[in-house]
């Protein structure tokens, strides 16, 4: 099962408990997942689709729950994946169809007229646990979330630029979320992409399972991360070592090749033979065979004196 479908399944199993909150989950999942179609007489047919049967059986709960109406249920085939199932609900004009299109902010009038609204309406969202509610109804009906251990990405689809952007009002509302829209082939996504705000979100809709396991691999990426940023690390400071002692040997091979470490003062000899012996230990450890102790500033200092004399020959 994937990542997604163990969220919307947890969230499937979330009982908003205030009345505005269902309601306004209601309206995200048939704004996003919802179809109208007229039913003759100038009624109205709303039809719910979606893949996950434990999605289904929440909103035909929530549904009958909020409204007292029992939307109707049925499995039929997936067109939209090619493969697997649909699970639609449908509620007919003979359980107000037309009354809850209204009440979710869908159905409007103007002018005397009816119309499909393309955003979502203020009322549903007053509160911020409406905010949540909404976000959690639409994620349910078109929502996605990868795998952390493959990249961090969560999106919402929309049909229309302008739910896209309603939708990413809702979203950014929240502190620390900044949500973008971007342009599919078939419609709109609002997305994230950063780890933190996927995390936050899976925990404003109610996620909190998913919510630990998100964290947990996050936790785990950033550990390893810092032990391979430390071993890049402890690698190139080892081959910096390496690099430094070499040019050390040969800046005291050329002193005596051309003048003899006769020229150079009781000290820096000292440093030039314990580097000449022991060419693969770190300036910390040669210090240590100085007799007296050497800090490793000290030994630094007699070994740089070591190449400014080299370099003057």
């Amino acid at each position: 099962m994937s990542f997604a479908s163990e969220t919307k399944n947890e969230l499937a199993r979330v009982v908003p408990e205030k009345k505005c909150c269902m309601l306004a989950e209601i309206a995200g999942f048939m704004r996003m997942a919802g179809s109208i179609r007229l039913a003759g007489g100038g009624k109205f047919r709303i039809v719910m689709t979606t893949n996950n049967p434990a999605v289904a059986r929440h909103y035909k709960t929530l549904i009958k729950t909020y409204f007292s109406v029992d939307a109707h249920l049925e499995m039929g085939q997936d067109q939209s994946l090619k493969r697997g199932h649909a699970y639609i609900l449908t509620i007919g004009p003979e359980n107000l169809s037309e009354q809850i299109l209204r009440e979710t902010g869908i159905l409007m009038v103007k002018e005397g007229m009816n119309f499909i609204s393309d955003g979502i309406y203020d009322g549903l969202i007053r509160t911020k646990c409406c905010r949540k509610a909404y976000l959690r109804g639409a994620f349910m009906a078109a929502g996605t979330v990868n795998n952390p251990e493959k990249e961090y990405h969560f999106e919402i689809s929309t049909g229309t630029e302008t739910l896209a952007k309603e939708m990413r009002r809702v979203m950014n509302s929240f502190v620390d979320i900044t949500a973008k829209v971007v342009t599919r082939k078939k419609g709109f996504g609002v997305y994230l992409k950063a780890g933190e705000q996927i995390k936050d979100v899976l925990a404003i809709m109610g996620a909190s399972g998913q919510f630990f396991k998100f964290d947990e691999v996050m936790m785990m990426k950033e550990l390893k991360s810092e032990a391979y940023r430390m071993n890049n690390l402890d690698n190139a400071n080892i081959d910096k070592s390496l690099r430094a002692a070499e040019n050390q040997i040969n800046a005291i091979k050329k002193i005596q090749e051309k003048r003899g470490l006769d020229i150079l003062s009781p000290k820096l000899r000292e440093a030039a033979y314990a580097r000449l012996e022991n060419p693969d230990v770190g300036i910390e450890e040669l210090g240590q065979l100085m007799k007296p102790v050497l800090s490793k500033s000290g030994i630094n200092n007699r070994l740089r004196r070591i190449e400014e004399i080299a370099k003057g020959l």
